[in-house]
């Protein structure tokens, strides 16, 4: 094994076929999650195979030539356990949640279903019809739909801009070559990151993995996937006609990747603005003028670039009226940042959700297989809590002039009765 580096709470190896292992111990839990990130998915796909990565990560589960579908079911649910996964803009993650006592059955399992899927005709034919009821369940969920029609229209032709679950058309044409592509391409030591969190022991996940056949899978040799450099479009506002009884509106402008230090202050802006019950949209829009239900901020930060921006449902008749009061506030925000009662309020409020989420074992994983897919410093509670108190009210004003300001925003509304 290579030199094992152990930092304040996080502890990193990579074995000598190139698979890092990061983890974090909580002795104080009786429980362990431990998950594996693949550096493949959307983000890496060409238009003719969309959804190629989401369907593998579906199919990984339909069998192994030691387990069926069921058996892979059962094996984790049956010791009280979970056994889960995703597929991301950047990566496909499998993950499992176990008492700390079965952490050998929880890497046994998706060491199976990563490395030694089966992939078969018969089951790709059969998994291909839940996937497309997967883009049916979005298709008939206009609040979900609103945002698949949002990324082309912020990202152009780029990979950001395509659709994780693929369309009908290329979901349809996927072949098991094309999924043996993918997983011969991708699926090797040298292109994931396993990280685990709970109450564990870095040497004996060590010796777990080794165990289980991690330690021993050919490495792979292969550079890690690329994607294009991600040029967002100009501004535009775009309606999509459909009938309903609301119209479901997004607003959205690139932003900046996980590695820039003003991420802090971005996600403080964004959650003043519109992250929960407190915020200025929510007080405003709800509450003031009663012209929605839902509306939020949300944001993303990848590897390269990143968006953000607001979400609102409302009547057709005040999606117009909604939409003037969501630029109102951004076209404040943008103008003045914000005032050091309310920045010293949000600085106490973001504080809080982080040392709240950190007490969970899933976020601890996550947190620890971030370090290493974003390449991130990693940092103790107390510096990540020094780090939100430090930004500075001019951090606040520089962020929400470049990123909030109502006229670089595209803008696409989906419902009865379009937008200006």
């Amino acid at each position: 094994m290579l030199a094992t580096k152990e930092d304040v709470g996080l502890r990193r190896t990579v074995l000598p076929n190139g698979l890092t292992v990061l983890s974090e111990s909580m002795p104080g839990v009786r429980s362990v999650s431990l998950g594996a990130w693949v550096r493949a998915a959307s983000l890496n796909e060409s238009r003719d195979v969309m959804g190629v990565s989401h369907m593998l990560e579906h199919m990984v589960f339909k069998g192994t030539p030691t387990r069926s579908t069921k058996d892979l079911a059962l094996a984790l649910e049956t010791l009280g356990g979970s056994l889960d996964a995703y597929t991301s803009r950047e990566h496909t993650s499998y993950q499992a949640r176990v008492l700390d006592e079965h952490v050998s059955e929880a890497a046994d399992v998706l060491a199976d279903l990563i490395f030694r899927p089966l992939l078969r005709q018969s089951d790709l034919d059969l998994e291909r019809k839940v996937v497309l009821e997967e883009i049916n369940t979005v298709d008939d969920t206009p609040d979900d739909l609103v945002f698949e029609l949002h990324g082309p229209a912020l990202w152009g032709s780029h990979p950001y801009g395509y659709p994780i679950l693929g369309t009908r058309e290329t979901v349809s044409a996927l072949t098991p070559g094309d999924l043996r592509s993918l997983h011969d391409r991708a699926y090797h030591p040298e292109q994931i990151v396993v990280a685990a969190a709970g109450n564990v022991d870095h040497d004996d996940l060590l010796r777990v993995l080794d165990s289980t056949g991690w330690a021993s899978v050919d490495p792979g040799g292969k550079p890690r996937l690329a994607s294009p450099p991600a040029v967002p479009l100009p501004p535009a506002v775009r309606h999509f006609e459909r009938e309903g009884a609301q119209t479901h509106i997004v607003f959205g402008s690139a932003t900046i990747p996980h590695s820039d230090p003003r991420r802090y202050a971005m996600t403080l802006v964004s959650m003043l603005l519109g992250g929960g019950m407190s915020s200025r949209l929510f007080q405003r829009v709800r509450e003031e003028l009663g012209l929605a239900y839902a509306v939020y901020t949300f944001q993303s930060f990848h590897r390269d670039s990143g968006n953000h921006g607001v979400y609102v449902g409302t009547a057709p008749e005040t999606a117009q009226l909604a939409v003037d009061a969501i630029r109102e506030e951004l076209a404040r925000l943008a103008a003045e940042g914000l005032p050091d009662d309310e920045l010293a309020a949000g600085k106490s409020q973001l504080k809080g959700q982080i040392t709240l989420s950190l007490e969970s074992v899933s976020s601890r994983m996550y947190r620890a297989a971030g370090v290493e897919l974003y390449d991130e410093e990693y940092r103790t509670l107390d510096e990540l809590l020094a780090l939100v108190e430090g930004i500075a009210r001019d951090d606040v004003i520089e962020v929400s002039r470049e990123f909030f300001a109502p006229e670089i925003q595209t803008i696409v509304s989906l419902g009865p009765r379009g937008i200006i």
